[in-house]
């Protein structure tokens, strides 16, 4: 028996990590002659946590490889896919389906949710910390929160989602990184003296690793940052603040207090790295007040979790859906312009995007298994990870109101646009310089709503939308964007 309180992979495999109810009826369906009925199952979620308008698909390669070897046909979204819970007509989108005898994975619905659920949900996570980070440096710190079996399944799904590097040793060697980290508490409090701490640390330290200093263990940060550049010169690499909240006050005036202090003594070269209770709501304060870094433990462990079911909807080919369930098989279809996503039925050609207007949208849904024989590679953290930076600078952390994204009526839609092309006309003639990617939050017409800016990115640290009285009154709100030379970006 395990020490610890974790399945094994037999038991898993074997149905043991499964809710009794699916095994009762898998033994009633085979004492009824039912079990090989061929059913076709999604799975979707109708909402996203706390209003995200995205999630980050993670943990296909352990879907796959616990599905591999049964009677299964099994397609999915490439994993690292940014994906709404609905298309842009409310439709739920499938990140994965199965289709089979219902015996052949009756059993198996319980594990894979919970190696989808959890691992997108920290994926997607990751992934908005990362693009609040705006390309400073993400360390994941999270596996002290989480049981240490699961470390290697957390900083997967971090790294897919787009940290820079984790401190877990094992995780860091299956991912063929190196583990990234600082130093303790517990260092300078053993040494009882902060300079021989950072000496020693200096000394015994492997040459490649980075030299980053602890500088809140006794007194005020700027102080300690001060003698760990003194002690180490040019060999410091940066310094650590873990300031814990009792004595914070405001963390970012301790940034630019230490940035001021560090410059001023000729340490430019010296970075700040910040921690503890960090998340993507907080971080962008930090980066403008000077931090360069950033290690997320908590946030990232306690990501909340995917609510991803798993719904026959076709049986013995013909739709076959309970309520509240969009029947039949389909098929994923997104834009390359604009990443909408619509669902269609499957069989049904590419349409063209009905944002955009000009762009044929693509399908998304890729073939995995084939009766249960991998027809394609496991996905790969790497490749899964590039999927999501690629996508990140294409998307914003909040939609409209704060709601997931909600596509303009296409009746509306051209009337919305020559309002929009107006208002952006007008402020112009005005004098506003659009250059410098300002942004305009008008209602031109009610819940409809222009906004102009560089990049969705500009609306972290802006947040352009708050001027907008739907947004404002909690209502959803229909955005036209354009760039800053008026062009229409997209309607949404």
């Amino acid at each position: 028996m395990s020490a610890f309180h974790v399945a094994s992979e037999a038991e898993v495999r074997a149905g043991e990590t499964t809710d009794i109810y699916f095994r009762r009826t898998e033994e009633v369906l085979r004492a009824h002659g039912l079990a090989d009925r061929r059913a076709y199952a999604e799975v979707t979620t109708g909402s996203l946590p706390e209003r995200w308008p995205w999630g980050a698909l993670c943990g296909l390669d352990e879907a796959l490889r616990l599905l591999e070897g049964r009677d299964v046909d099994v397609d999915a979204l490439p994993e690292g896919t940014l994906f709404p819970a609905r298309d842009r007509n409310g439709v739920r989108l499938p990140v994965l389906s199965v289709d089979g005898p219902y015996g052949a994975y009756c059993v198996y619905e319980t594990p894979l949710l919970g190696l989808l659920c959890q691992a997108t949900g920290v994926a997607a996570c990751a992934a908005r910390i990362a693009f609040a980070a705006a390309g400073s440096p993400v360390l994941s710190f999270g596996i002290r929160r989480m049981h240490p079996a699961l470390a290697p399944m957390l900083d997967r799904a971090a790294w897919v989602g787009g940290v820079d590097g984790v401190s877990c040793i094992l995780s860091a060697r299956r991912l063929g990184i190196e583990p990234r980290g600082t130093m303790p508490h517990a260092l300078v409090i053993l040494f009882g003296d902060q300079a021989a701490a950072f000496r020693a640390y200096d000394a015994d330290l492997p040459p490649e690793a980075p030299r980053i200093a602890l500088v809140d263990t006794y007194c005020d940060e700027k102080a300690e940052a001060i003698l760990a550049a003194e002690t180490l010169g040019e060999r410091l690499h940066g310094v650590r603040l873990d300031t814990p909240a009792s004595r914070r006050g405001s963390f970012e005036e301790i940034i630019r207090e230490v940035r001021w202090e560090l410059d001023l003594r000729g340490f430019r070269h010296v970075r700040i790295y910040v921690s503890g209770s960090l998340d993507e709501h907080n971080i962008p304060s930090l980066r403008r007040a000077g931090a360069d870094g950033f290690g997320v433990g908590t946030h990232l462990a306690n990501a909340p979790v995917v609510d991803f079911a798993l719904d026959v909807l076709e049986l013995e080919g013909k739709p076959a859906a309970k309520r509240g369930k969009f029947g039949g098989k389909k098929e994923v279809f997104r834009c390359p312009r604009c990443l909408s996503f619509l669902c269609l039925p499957r069989g049904e050609p590419a349409p063209v995007c009905p944002d955009c207007g000009d762009a044929t949208m693509e399908p998304q849904l890729q073939r995995f298994l084939e009766g249960g024989r991998l027809v394609r590679p496991l996905p790969e953290a790497d490749d899964s990870r590039r999927r999501v930076r690629e996508q990140l600078p294409r998307v914003s952390l909040e939609a409209a109101g704060g709601e997931e994204v909600s596509r303009m009526p296409a009746s509306d839609r051209e009337r919305a646009i020559e309002k929009a092309k107006e208002l952006y006309e007008q402020r112009k003639a005005e004098g506003m310089d659009f250059s410098q990617g300002p942004c305009l939050a008008d209602e031109i017409i009610p819940d409809w709503c222009v906004d102009v800016a560089h990049s969705p990115r500009q609306a972290v640290d802006n947040e352009p939308q708050n001027q907008c009285r739907s947004y404002r009154e909690g209502r959803v709100c229909h955005f036209v964007e354009l760039d800053p030379e008026g062009n229409v970006l997209r309607a949404r």
